[in-house]
């Protein structure tokens, strides 16, 4: 009896361990472009994707005139992560920056092993865009079902995010 009620107070407790975990920490910051904790509403999380080839140097845009929050200007750059090799396929992404802040992020090359692919990446991309700019970094949970997808986004996303604090 002692052994059975021993066993279940066990079990509560790590199941209870289990479901209390969480996966990310509020002062866990994998880059220094960004702070966790802010967001970012723009339609960049819904930015269409394209496969269309693309060179991995980083390159920067024209004055913007945008503040970055510390009262000047700052000028938006537009940084191209590494192309990552899936075992569906590339996944490369493109990030433009206001000052420190990830304003908008662009798939240029995706997963492209068919219709299947598409499906996952119709699905999967706006979901971890979106991840991207709340998170204003590369540390962003995998979304389901798409475990290549997300991995090859995250892979690009923090080589283009290493580029820009360089």
């Amino acid at each position: 009896m002692r052994r059975a009620v021993l066993t279940l107070g066990g079990t509560v407790a790590g199941l209870a361990a289990l479901l209390s975990y969480k996966t990310h920490s509020g002062a866990a910051v994998v880059s220094a472009v960004g702070t966790p904790g802010t967001s970012t509403a723009t339609s960049a999380a819904t930015a269409p994707a394209s496969t269309g080839p693309a060179s991995a140097t980083p390159s920067a845009s024209a004055k913007a005139g945008h503040s970055d929050g510390a009262g000047g200007s700052a000028s938006a750059r537009t940084i191209t992560g590494t192309v990552a090799n899936t075992q569906y396929g590339p996944m490369q992404v493109q990030v433009t920056l206001i000052g420190q802040k990830i304003t908008k992020v662009t798939v240029l090359q995706r997963t492209d092993t068919g219709s299947e692919s598409d499906e996952i990446d119709s699905m999967a991309i706006p979901q971890l865009t979106s991840e991207t700019l709340a998170a204003q970094s590369a540390r962003i949970d995998a979304v389901s079902g798409a475990s290549y997808t997300s991995s090859g986004y995250i892979q690009s996303l923090q080589s283009a995010l290493d580029k820009a604090s360089a």
